[in-house]
């Protein structure tokens, strides 16, 4: 028999920490609660005792008593809140990170899913450490100052009860009508957050093409209908804790009256009465209470439930093996790619194998599946079918660390990290200054650098948006660059660079395959073909011709076949692109 697979979230045994926790919560919550009584006992002895005997020695002992109570109480309730802010930091400091890296994962596999969790841990730790989470732990202690008031005349207990479970149902009925609500609006508040965010990220292309009225429409539109879910929950919830109000203080009347009948009656004493009203109103503040902040609990049991159940599809990480010495020999073998919950084929048994020290350009026309296969090759996303090895390893199942030393990725899209230069080139990790230089000049950026004003302890910004885009692009290139990486990819590495830029770069190109490594260029232009060794044609995902560089530009150009060697690059960027005027337009890659 097959063992079952171990989860992230068993390996954790968060729900046995859990546990534990919050059972020592609830014994410093029973002698909280234990200890509000304090003040209705004292009440109640001072009036039927020291008022009726005039005994001063009496009082000052029941005070002494009621004071060493409170401060008891004060203790416990202190340590009670402190419990819940440690048990919310435990939860950051053992999910975090773990979430943060497997969300960067799950990405791979599923790159159209967006997870939050790292906000949904956010929402646990200040329901954990707020006041919302007092009542719900109170709550379950009503029925002890119930029994109290029971003990106290049976007519007042039953009272009692009858009021608690008018006040619970009413606490069940705001669930049942408000709970989706909450979550609708909670939805839409998320997708309203997330148009926000990409219109400021794109201010410049609103701002350039008069964008500014759609966008707000837009943006009203979304916000509307999250304020319709939102105010209709809202209004269920608040007037449902107005009845519940107005009901406790009727039962705070009803209780009053019931015990003055009582005592005319000579079956309860005035203390007894002013006691039982004041425990009655303390069993009953915490279900009230709880009616009122039901939403924050809702989040906070929802994004707890959404750690949970990601954690449990996640299998346990195995201890993977090292592969330290990997020289760089690339298969692909037959990968198909199809974008996640569509049936959009992007790939389709691509199969081609590289040695080390060969440079491929990777051509064709837009949308025919190079960036695709791109990320494909370097692991940021996971193949539908087929494989992608590196030194026949599958390099979705190497470690992070021989990911940072083999592979190094310049994307279409570079994005560049809050911080330096240096941190930047260094991959954010222990930053090597002489593999920082060594990077950066082999990029062609090193004066560049030294020419901004802080060189390379220069502060990017977000996203490096003090940089223009070829400064971008040849600091994304050093940070491919560092470390000797063997194997490079490069998609369009010299979009925005000018022509002293690209001359580094086919610079960088030549370097990188004389000391072994295997280069991947993906370009629209002509000149990069100069140092490359193989050309890979694809198109509608297919791959249509593999071959040596001279090989396939004779294919392509038969009647060129005499044609000096430098003139080809321009052969074949010409014909490829006659190839796709015509062609029908496909989503971006």
């Amino acid at each position: 028999m097959v063992a079952p697979v171990k989860s992230v979230w068993a390996a954790l045994d968060l729900p046995r920490m859990l546990v534990a926790a919050f059972a020592v919560v609830f014994v410093f919550s029973f002698f909280v609660n234990l200890l509000i009584l304090t003040s209705p006992v004292y009440m109640m002895q001072v009036f039927d005792r020291v008022l009726v005997t005039g005994q001063d020695e009496t009082l000052f002992y029941l005070t002494l008593i009621a004071l060493i109570c409170l401060v008891g109480l004060g203790v416990f309730d202190a340590v009670r809140a402190q419990l819940l802010t440690r048990i919310g930091t435990h939860l950051e400091h053992t999910l975090r990170s773990r979430l943060l890296t497997l969300t960067i994962s799950h990405a791979r596999l599923d790159s159209n899913r967006r997870l939050r969790l790292t906000d949904d841990l956010t929402t646990i730790r200040g329901y954990l450490g707020g006041g919302a989470v007092v009542p719900m732990l109170d709550a379950p202690w009503a029925p002890l100052f119930i029994l109290v008031i029971g003990f106290m005349h049976v007519w007042l207990g039953v009272f009692a009860l009858v009021s608690a479970i008018v006040l619970f149902t009413l606490a069940v009925l705001n669930d049942r009508l408000s709970r989706n609500l909450f979550r609708q609006a909670s939805a839409q508040q998320q997708v309203a957050t997330e148009f926000a965010s990409a219109a400021v990220a794109n201010a410049d292309v609103i701002h350039a093409m008069g964008m500014q009225d759609a966008i707000s429409r837009r943006y009203h539109a979304s916000v509307d209908q999250m304020t319709r879910a939102s105010q209709q929950a809202a209004d269920r919830s608040s007037l449902l804790t107005s009845i519940s109000k107005a009901i406790r203080i009727a039962v705070q009347v009803g209780i009053m009256g019931i015990g003055a009948y009582l005592v005319t009656k000579a079956e309860l004493t005035a203390g007894g009465m002013i006691a039982g009203s004041i425990i009655l109103g303390r069993a009953l503040a915490p279900i009230e209470q709880s009616i009122g902040s039901w939403r924050v609990f809702v989040q906070a049991k929802d994004a707890y439930d959404r750690i949970r159940r990601f954690l449990l599809d996640v299998p346990e990480a195995d201890e993977r093996i090292a592969l330290p010495d990997i020289k760089g020999r690339l298969d692909i073998d037959k990968v198909a790619f199809r974008i996640p919950g569509t049936t959009n084929v992007v790939l389709q048994r691509v199969a081609f194998s590289l040695e080390p020290g060969t440079a491929l350009a990777l051509i064709g026309p837009s949308a025919s599946g190079k960036s695709s296969l791109c990320r494909l090759i370097v692991g940021s996303w996971a193949p539908t079918a087929g494989n992608v090895r590196l030194d026949g390893a599958d390099v979705m199942s190497l470690r992070p660390q021989d990911t940072a030393a083999a592979i190094g990725y310049l994307p279409q899209s570079v994005e560049l990290f809050s911080g330096t230069v240096k941190q930047n080139i260094a991959r954010l990790g222990e930053p090597d200054d002489a593999a920082i230089v060594a990077a950066a000049r082999a990029a062609g950026c090193h004066d560049m650098i030294l020419g901004l004003e802080d060189g390379y302890e220069t502060d990017l910004g977000p996203q490096g948006l003090f940089l223009s885009g070829g400064q971008r692009q040849r600091i994304g290139l050093a940070r491919a660059l560092y470390g000797n990486p063997s194997l490079i990819v490069l998609d369009e590495p010299n979009a925005n660079l000018d022509q002293e830029g690209e001359a580094a770069l086919i610079q960088a190109i030549a370097d990188v395959k004389a000391r072994g490594a295997t280069v991947i260029i993906v370009s629209h232009r002509m000149s990069i073909l100069q140092p490359v060794d193989k050309i890979a044609i694809l198109r509608d995902g297919v791959l249509e011709k593999f071959g040596d560089r001279d090989e396939v530009l004779n294919e392509l150009n038969p009647r060129q076949k005499q044609a000096p060697k430098e003139e080809k690059p321009q052969q074949i960027f010409s014909m490829q692109a006659h190839a796709s005027i015509g062609q029908p337009k496909r989503p971006a890659e």
